[in-house]
């Protein structure tokens, strides 16, 4: 006997709703939100293909008000409506579904519920299996024997799916799928529109089914219900019982029929939904799609070169013009170079008996000296390769800083989606056409789709350059790319190139010693428990504090006990087993991450050269991985002692220079306070006067305890900090906290005046600027959500701030290299973290690169306040800092 067919209905805004409160915020580059449609393609593909499904179909509601909306309307008077960042997803999802042939099942004045209840019947009864997928537990009363609903659970890290068959309801619930209708209109469920009876919960409405079958033999035997307040409930509240139980039962006989042939699963990848999905960015889902090699080949030619003759002509031709380039290498060698110079014509020159990679490289540098200009994508990773001549450097134009600079909020900035944004051209990114393989062995096994590639991505970044251009001539940062990123390139390449020294044994002999503090640390922790147990298991360690132990303030959730630091932060002072867990997991961190994973990254010159990354953060700020260098531990002095494996050459030390409090000096200069800026050129110590000024004592009087809450305000002013955050940092209460805010400003009206500033100007313009002009979008600002429109309102405040000192020490890094290189002297700039610069400085250049830092430092930006600079040198980097 043949398998039956199976087909999978699905409960459209009920999963558009559990995906749209499961996934973080996502918008593409047109500010669509999107994270509800992803979430829905996912869960919807996994079911698809876990249930190996015939058929599928999607349920919606209508707008127009249905039966069950207006009964309870007219008892409840207003229903919660969608958020907005939703609302708009729901048309995405429908167009998605209409491109992959999936049918949309609605019908004006009935809910998405009857529907797919009346269809589920239908389809069951002409012998199909039926699955129904929902975030809605209503609908387990539509549970049988050859219906079977989905529950799917949606998590950043994936979809989990609760199966119920009729006997797994009656089994968890403890009632049958009917007599769920009656469980639900007694407990009530205002997510659902259910009023329920007040003063009835799960378990009470639960008993009372399982003991009377119905409300309304629950309610034939009302005298003996017991206890007596769910007695006198459903006594005086009866009807609004028998209400709740309409408004809960889904109706089986909608006017609605399913034409079977058309909910056939046919080619759900067609290429309208490939489309749809490049333009909402779902770029992990591309990969499902059967990517036409050929769509790469319209109206681009590409010529393979190995000739050095015909070389010489291409680069002939090219002189003058402006010319897109990029290199393709293989483990440190040049496979070849794509260069497009003329509407349709691009060229793949490949390195071949005189052609050779050093040619090849030269020539393309040579461009740079002619009227043309270079463009390219991600410049610094070619420049191992190609000697552009610093005076020449101004003639190359990388898209991807341009792309980034005009929108920070992207994460990636490849062909594709240059061509999308500024072409409105939809074609195949590299990952789409061959997945994770090289290019190399794209160019050894898929020539002709590979020369297809070359051709079309060396096209769009010479089509879409001057489109770039003038964009970031009308947003205002043209200067800031040319003046302070582009200059970047150059100076983060420098620094990768040149690396940090690291003494391995040292490196290797720290591990020890702090893998013998863990063992300490654990025999310690096992005592005070009475017992061994994995410190590292949330679960087990919340059991062993907040039962065991049973101290206070345990935060009970579905996992176990809360134990995040922030609950254990506040146990540390009283309980010493909890002082000596937070040092466990600060000990293990270090050893891991530190001890362990720096010596994964050592070269074989001895040296870690980590990547520096420009276009990562919406400030503007440098990230840095393989290692995160800018995250070595500073704050316990454990953590410190590990810079001194970071040491500089034989002949060099180390010199550190670090900007004084420049957030608080850029504070100063945007927001033009008197007091402050006073403050700043005086020279006085601004957490002192700050104390003084907010907790009104005279400065002498100020204790180090006021200090140290005035440091608080003052740094947390300038992250948009609220008072609940202070109440937390200071561990004082919130209307402290709101007084410490209040008198804050009162002190420094200046600095109230420009931060309502920054967040009007925000919501007006969608955007605000630093004083360079960097633009940072904030479209949390037209959030419908409470949580991320104040976030939003602190990224407005801070923003400016942040990134104002990011572009400050980017102008300094720029010019110290430029300085050291330019002077040909030994020194070399190795390590940016955040307002701090290190350079590994021969030691007969001491003192002149000690001049040379912090004049540049110094002069990297023209302000009301003055930026100071602190400089040490060392023999290694805890030294210097």
């Amino acid at each position: 006997m043949p398998d039956k067919e199976k087909i999978v209905l699905i409960d459209g805004h009920s999963i558009l709703n559990r995906a749209f409160y499961g996934l973080p915020m996502l918008t593409n580059s047109e500010g669509l939100h999107t994270n509800a449609v992803y979430g829905f393609l996912n869960i919807l593909f996994k079911v698809l293909e876990s249930e190996k499904a015939d058929y599928a179909a999607v349920a919606f509601d209508r707008k127009e008000p249905t039966f069950r909306h207006k009964m309870f309307d007219a008892y409840k008077g207003t229903r919660k409506p969608m958020p907005q960042e939703l609302h708009e997803q729901v048309p995405l999802m429908k167009e998605m579904l209409e491109a992959m042939r999936i049918p949309v099942m609605e019908l004006p004045g009935y809910e998405a519920d009857d529907i797919l209840g009346t269809v589920s019947s239908q389809m069951a009864q002409k012998g199909l299996e039926v699955c129904i997928v929902s975030g809605d537990r209503d609908l387990l009363q539509l549970a049988r024997e050859d219906v079977r609903i989905l529950i799917p659970k949606t998590k950043a890290t994936g979809t989990q799916i609760e199966e119920y068959y009729d006997r797994d309801v009656l089994e968890r619930y403890q009632v049958t799928p009917v007599q769920f209708i009656d469980v639900k209109a007694l407990m009530g469920d205002t997510s659902d529109n259910i009023p329920g009876v007040p003063g009835i919960g799960e378990k009470t409405a639960t008993k009372l089914i399982v003991q009377y079958g119905s409300i309304e033999e629950a309610y034939a035997h009302v005298d003996e219900i017991t206890p007596a307040r769910a007695r006198e409930a459903l006594r005086e509240h009866y009807d609004l019982a028998r209400m709740s139980k309409v408004l809960a039962t889904i109706d089986l006989q909608v006017p609605f029929e399913l034409s079977q042939d058309a909910a056939r699963i046919g080619q759900l990848y067609t290429k309208e939904a490939l489309e749809l999905c490049r333009r909402l960015e779902f770029k992990n889902l591309l990969g499902r799609f059967q990517i036409e090699e050929t769509e790469k080949k319209a109206d681009v030619s590409c010529c393979l070169i190995r000739d050095f003759t015909q070389a010489e002509q291409v680069f002939e031709q090219a002189q003058g013009k402006d010319t897109a380039f990029f290199l393709v290498e293989d483990r440190g060698s040049v496979l070849g170079a794509a260069l497009c110079f003329a509407p349709g014509e691009a060229y793949f020159i490949e390195p071949e008996g005189f052609l050779t990679q050093q040619y090849l490289c030269g020539r393309i540098a040579d461009l740079t000296k002619g009227e043309g200009r270079l463009v390219t994508l991600h410049l610094k990773e070619q420049l191992a390769f190609v000697p552009f001549e610093p005076a020449h450097r101004r003639k190359v134009f990388d898209t991807a800083i341009a792309a980034y600079l005009l929108n920070p909020l992207k994460d990636g900035y490849d062909e594709a989606d240059i061509a999308r944004e500024y072409l409105d051209q939809i074609v195949a990114s590299r990952s789409e056409l061959f997945g994770k393989d090289a290019l190399s062995r794209a160019r050894a096994e898929k020539e002709e789709a590979f020369l297809a590639y070359i051709g079309c991505a060396a096209d769009i970044l010479r089509r879409a350059f001057p489109v770039m251009e003038d964009r970031l001539m009308q947003t205002g940062m043209k200067e800031l790319f040319d003046e302070i990123e582009m200059p970047l390139v150059y100076t983060l390449y420098d620094m990768e190139r040149e690396g940090i020294r690291v003494q391995a044994e040292e490196l290797k002999r720290y591990g020890e010693e702090l893998g013998k503090k863990i063992l300490e640390l654990e025999q310690k922790i096992y005592e005070q428990a009475g017992e061994v147990f994995n410190i590292n298991s949330p679960k087990q360690l919340g059991v062993i504090l907040f039962e065991k132990l049973e101290l206070p303030h345990g935060k009970k959730t579905k996992t176990g006990y809360s134990t995040a630091a922030d609950v254990l932060d506040k146990l540390a002072p009283e309980y010493p087993v909890v002082s000596d867990i937070l040092e466990y997991r600060q000990m293990t961190k270090l050893k891991s991450t530190y001890a362990d994973g720096l010596a994964n990254f050592i070269q074989a010159d001895g040296r870690i050269h980590g990547k520096f990354h420009q276009t990562i953060t919406a400030t503007g700020r440098i990230s840095s991985t393989e290692p995160n260098l800018q995250n070595i531990p500073i704050r316990m002095e454990l953590g410190r002692l590990i810079r001194k494996v970071f040491v500089p050459d034989d002949g060099f030390v180390f010199l550190d220079a670090d900007y004084s409090q420049i957030e608080l000096r850029v504070l100063a200069h945007l927001s033009d306070d008197d007091k402050l800026i006073q403050a700043y050129q005086d020279a006085q110590d601004i957490h002192t006067i700050t104390a003084s000024q907010v907790f009104h004592v005279a400065p002498e009087d100020v204790t180090p305890l006021l200090r140290r809450n005035a440091k608080a305000v003052n740094f947390g002013i300038v992250y948009g900090i609220s008072s609940f955050g202070l109440s937390q940092d200071l561990s004082i209460t919130r209307k402290e906290a709101q007084e410490y805010i209040a008198q804050y400003f009162k002190t420094y009206p200046g600095i109230k005046r420009f931060l309502d500033t920054a967040v009007e100007d925000a919501k007006k313009n969608g955007y605000v600027t630093t004083m360079f002009g960097r633009r940072r979008p904030v479209p949390e600002l037209q959030s419908s959500n409470f949580m991320q429109r104040s976030f939003g309102e602190r990224v407005a405040m801070n923003a400016p701030i942040q990134g104002t000192a990011a572009d400050i020490i980017k102008i300094a890094m720029n010019r110290v290299n430029e300085c050291l290189r330019s002077r040909h002297m030994r020194s070399r700039l190795i390590l940016q973290v955040h307002d701090e610069l290190l350079v590994e400085t021969a030691k007969e250049e001491l003192e002149e690169v000690r001049q040379i830092m912090v004049r540049e430092m110094q002069q990297a930006a023209s302000m009301k306040v003055r930026l100071e600079v602190d400089i040490h040198d060392g023999r290694n980097w805890y030294e210097a800092k």
